[in-house]
């Protein structure tokens, strides 16, 4: 269960560098980065490895943070 809550830390940080660009659809961003940091931050919560649980919830929390100010900076941008 750690490897999988490091691997979608992996996986949303390969997807942001693929959807960047200025035809990006946030909202797809947002929705994929807060699914996959859930994801990760439970994976991280049931490995029984105390390094997996910190680093799992660590580097998830910053990806829901990121997605966090994604979905602010959309919502600031619409008129």
């Amino acid at each position: 269960m750690g490897v999988l809550s490091l691997l979608t830390v992996a996986i949303s940080i390969f997807f942001f560098f693929i959807i960047r660009g200025p035809n990006a659809n946030l909202t797809l961003g947002i929705s994929v980065f807060t699914v996959l940091s859930v994801l990760g931050i439970i994976f991280a919560i049931l490995s029984k490895k105390l390094w997996f649980v910190i680093t799992g919830i660590i580097l998830n929390g910053a990806v829901l943070v990121f997605a966090y100010f994604l979905l602010l900076a959309l919502g600031i941008s619409e008129p």
